[in-house]
């Protein structure tokens, strides 16, 4: 049978592929015919319809016949040195406009480009002085009776290069592998395909690389990108255990003592807030054990809200287990819980790596006989002597810092546990829609009252004073600050700066102002006393590595600093520019980077300079460096898609999860006869496999 992604012969079998373009293909992960097909072009060039000079705008493609009227020549006087310049005139009967061809380092198309004869133009012009003119273009001799050349009039595909490889050679290769495939095999159940008005994916796959009409592209598409969606969907949901029943959900009523912790703070939840309790509540109540995700950006108030949901569950005779990345933070949280908790009467425990010997065991032993309430921790909670007597409630933070194997590590404490995972590195919607399978998200935008953005600077080396001058002003009038590098200890390896050499400037910039030094190397109670100093106001500034990215709230901090913020990614940026700005005080973050910076570090700084809401930034995360791998069990990688786009097709992913689950609540075997095409696919070519999630 052939399918699109299984067709396993090699390019090195096609015309024209020797080393040097065998060795470009390899490099763009290209070894297969499969592989080949599965190449989307970046770009498409319209070159069907006469785009003539007289109404062609700034930047535009031209694309029409001309008559060479006249050579001529600009620049210096010597003949070496001097440029030719190629006078056209547009002859398609569509205009009179008028063009120069600027020929740099080209003068020798003087003897080819002869005056009078007509051509058929394809480039980009622009207009200076008054002139329209163009310095990348193509030009091919016409025919006889001025019609196109063959080899144009046609939407042409603009596929990704490396070395030796030409748009000419991709395209023959491809057009070679179509012509040697009869007929590829459907991929859809005509059902589905009958449903959408789909075509079928033959025709589909060979319009995608050689549309007739941009009209049928698009068709083409969709087709593919449905297709794409609808297996990445059933992949996802059938490897999550999608059992599709329906869920009976009792009331979400607020316990007593929810209420009474409600009743005692000191500020009103916000709407985001309420909304997420209600959620929780309501899987909490079902007979189906929740699986959900509390998304929300930096200082929303997440944790408040999973504290609340942990009484609603303790009401219920249970146990909770409260997990995250570091012990910095787990132990940040057991602070913050115990003292909105423990005056309830709440049995509240810490437990990490750090609790030795007999305490530990004293500890250990307490969970096991259920004389804890919530256990708050680490990974230490997953390891083997930690036994839970009725463990039925699992939060973990911080979510995307733990692998799939931990999460379930901890998961199998407990018979049939309730889930909820937290992050503050909001999941664009497309994306969780789409990886997360039977993940149901709950969603917090709105900040507590009071908050301001924070206003975002880029610092060049120029301005890098001005910047320490107005750090120095917020010192001034009692505030705080953080000032972040990327190493500890650069010892001369590079010219990066970092926290060491820039600990002991620092202290000549602000003399008299105090300050400390903190980083992963030092031990987890010196920095917990550093933290403690600094959020009491004995220290005006920390200098810090990222360590301080999470879990830290002091209100009375109104400047992050980051250097080569350039080399942080957005959502660390992100995080470290949430340290700042907890209060009702103006905030600012401050992004020093170098003069030589990569294409996305300049969008990453762009983004980050335009806007604080971190769902926006989530989204373009996603556009700039891909979705990580996770359908499976890995979460490094990307996630690949050839059609479809997870920013852009948001309506697609909704309608092929539609479909998924329809087909595996009607039949989560496949048995039917209907989806005999399905079955047929997931054996001979499963998209997303995890032994193909690197070759596709």
């Amino acid at each position: 049978m052939n399918y699109v992604r299984a067709l396993p012969t090699s390019i090195k079998t096609l015309g024209g592929v020797g080393p040097a373009s065998a060795k470009a293909y390899t490099e763009l992960g290209i070894l297969t015919y499969s592989d080949l097909l599965l190449t989307s072009p970046r770009a498409w060039e319209d070159r069907s319809k006469v785009r003539a000079l007289g109404g062609i705008g700034e930047g535009e493609m031209a694309n029409t016949l001309v008559q060479v009227v006249a050579h001529t020549y600009f620049g210096q006087r010597s003949a070496k040195k001097r440029t030719l310049k190629i006078l056209l005139k547009d002859v398609s009967g569509e205009g009179d406009g008028r063009l120069s061809l600027l020929c740099f380092g080209r003068n020798f198309l003087e003897k080819s480009i002869k005056v009078g004869s007509i051509y058929y133009f394809y480039g980009q012009v622009s207009r200076h002085m008054g002139e329209l003119q163009s310095s990348q273009f193509e030009l091919h001799p016409a025919t006889e009776d001025g019609a196109f050349p063959s080899t144009f009039g046609k939407i042409l595909p603009i596929y990704p290069l490396r070395g030796a490889l030409t748009q000419r050679l991709i395209r023959a290769n491809i057009q070679k592998v179509l012509d040697s495939v009869d007929r590829f095999e459907e991929e859809l159940p005509h059902t589905l395909r009958e449903k959408y008005s789909l075509m079928g994916t033959d025709e589909a796959i060979r319009i995608w690389h050689f549309p007739p009409s941009l009209e049928l592209h698009e068709q083409a598409r969709r087709t593919l990108a449905i297709t794409e969606l609808f297996y990445l969907q059933l992949v996802a949901r059938r490897r999550k255990g999608f059992e599709g029943r329906a869920v009976h959900q009792g009331p979400a009523i607020p316990t007593k003592i929810e209420l009474a912790l409600i009743e005692s703070l000191p500020f009103s939840l916000t709407p985001d807030q309420m909304g997420a309790l209600h959620e929780i509540r309501k899987d909490l109540a079902s007979e189906t054990p929740m699986n959900r995700l509390l998304q929300g950006d930096v200082g929303s108030g997440k944790t408040l809200v999973a504290w609340i949901t942990a009484l609603h569950a303790l009401s219920q005779n249970a146990q909770v287990a409260f997990m995250a990345p570091t012990e910095l933070l787990a132990r940040q949280h057991a602070e913050s819980g115990a003292k909105l908790l423990e005056p309830l009467g709440v049995r509240l425990a810490f437990l990490t790596g750090s609790v030795k010997s007999k305490e530990r065991k004293l500890l250990l032993k307490a969970i096991a006989d259920g004389e804890v309430d919530i256990v708050v921790g680490t990974h230490a909670l997953f390891s083997k002597e930690v036994a839970f007597k009725r463990l039925k409630y699992v939060i973990i933070d911080e979510q995307h810092r733990f692998g799939v194997e931990q999460r379930l590590a901890l998961m199998e404490k407990a018979e049939v546990p309730d889930l909820l995972l937290m992050t503050a590195t909001p999941i664009p919607r497309t994306l969780s829609l789409t990886v997360f399978g039977n993940l149901n998200v709950s969603t917090i935008r709105t900040m507590p009252a009071g908050r301001k953005p924070v206003v975002t600077h880029l610092v060049t080396e120029q301005s890098r004073q001005r910047m320490y001058k107005a750090v120095g002003v917020e010192f001034e009038r009692g505030h705080q600050a953080y000032f972040v590098y990327p190493r500890i200890d650069d010892s001369g390896q590079s010219d990066l700066r970092d926290v060491t050499n820039m600990f002991e400037f620092l202290k000549t910039e602000y003399p008299g102002v105090p300050s400390e030094l903190i980083h992963s190397k030092l031990e987890d109670e010196e920095k917990m006393s550093i933290l403690k100093r600094y959020q009491s106001g004995q220290l005006s500034y920390l200098v810090s590595t990222s360590v301080v990215e999470v879990g830290i709230d002091i209100p009375n901090a109104t400047c992050m600093v980051i250097e080569h913020a350039d080399r942080f990614g957005l959502s660390a940026l992100h995080q470290l520019r949430g340290r700042v700005g907890r209060s009702n005080l103006p905030s600012y973050c401050f992004l020093v980077f170098g003069n030589q910076l990569s294409d996305d570090a300049k969008e990453r700084l762009r983004v980050m300079k335009e806007s604080n809401d971190g769902f926006y930034i989530a989204e373009q995360d996603l556009l700039i460096r891909g979705p990580g791998e996770m359908t499976g069990t890995r979460q490094s990688g990307f996630l690949r898609l050839h059609y479809a786009s997870l920013t852009e097709d948001l309506d697609l992913i909704e309608l092929a999860r539609s479909e998924a689950d329809s087909i595996l609540i009607r039949d989560p075997g496949l048995l039917e006869s209907g989806n005999s095409v399905i079955r047929e696919v997931l054996a001979q070519a499963p998209p997303f496999a995890p032994d193909n999630a690197d070759a596709n």
